[in-house]
């Protein structure tokens, strides 16, 4: 098996990119990371420039899997087999600087823990907490069971600093990363159409993100309602209007991952028509 590291972007898009669209799905979230590195620059995601590697199977054969660290953020795994997953983590503790540096790693949830079973041999690093997410394939759109009040539309510049507070409340809630620069993405995402609010009475009450459309595929998220507005089915109107207007954008597979812990989530995704597609798993380690 062979694992190639680059920190070249363009050799990654020419390496690997037939292989990521090949998946659109199981490989989304890369395909969402490449394109906003290629559209908004290396600096993206942080000041530190990202690091790419690509595996085969065998020297000269097709690519088989792929990974992407855009730091300080943990590195993403497309689909690969749990072996190449494994080999990784042992190629990665042999190297030094920005490859061998290893803070998490997020993908399907096999792949994940192969990868961390092998890291923590080899490193004696330790896991530390973990999100197991699953991952939603749209099959066929429906109206929420109680569709609430109120109506759908695009963020405008004018929703700016609500939206910058709304991403930076959800960041905290869900435990997940904060965005290196919140307002870089909220503007670029509401000047691509990329930002949806449902509003009640005037008021917007809820928001779903859609990524741009890649290999066929758009992907929902963040979904985000404050807590005064819950339990109403704003949530589940903001999803059901962005996913909507992503199949009007042309996308032909529209997903979105939830976090396991959340039986709410879970199922009002499932009530508007999306299907479970994997597991997926998120770690994060220290050192021992």
């Amino acid at each position: 098996m062979t694992w190639t590291f680059s920190a070249s972007l363009d050799d990654f898009r020419a390496r690997a990119g037939a292989f990521l669209a090949a998946g659109p799905a199981e490989n989304t979230v890369l395909l969402t990371l490449v394109d906003r590195l290629t559209t908004a620059g290396l600096d993206a995601y942080g000041d530190r420039p990202p690091v790419f590697g690509w595996w085969r199977a065998e020297p000269g054969g097709p690519v088989g899997g792929a990974f992407l660290r855009t730091p300080p953020y943990a590195h993403r795994l497309s689909r690969m087999p749990e072996a190449a997953a494994a080999e990784l983590a042992l190629e990665l503790a042999r190297v030094e600087g920005g490859f061998g540096e290893v803070t998490g790693v997020g993908g399907e949830a096999g792949a994940v823990r192969a990868f961390a079973d092998a890291w923590t041999a080899a490193t004696g690093a330790v896991r530390v907490g973990g999100v197991e997410e699953r991952l939603y394939r749209l099959a066929e759109l429906t109206d929420p069971p109680r569709p609430p009040a109120g109506r759908h539309r695009l963020a405008a510049p004018a929703d700016r600093e609500l939206l910058i507070r709304w991403y930076q409340e959800f960041t905290v809630e869900a435990q997940v990363p904060e965005l290196s620069d919140v307002a870089r993405v909220v503007d670029d995402r509401i000047a691509v159409g990329g930002l949806h609010l449902w509003e009640d009475g005037g008021r917007p009450v809820a928001m779903a993100a859609t990524s741009p459309v890649l290999a066929g595929m758009s992907r929902v998220g963040p979904v985000y309602t404050p807590p005064e507005s819950r339990g109403r089915g704003y949530a589940s109107a903001a999803t059901a209007a962005a996913s909507a207007h992503a199949l009007g954008q042309g996308a032909a597979e529209v997903l979105l991952y939830t976090d396991l812990a959340n039986p709410t989530s879970n199922s009002i995704y499932q009530q508007i028509g999306y299907r479970p597609v994997e597991d997926c798993l998120v770690l994060d380690f220290r050192q021992g």
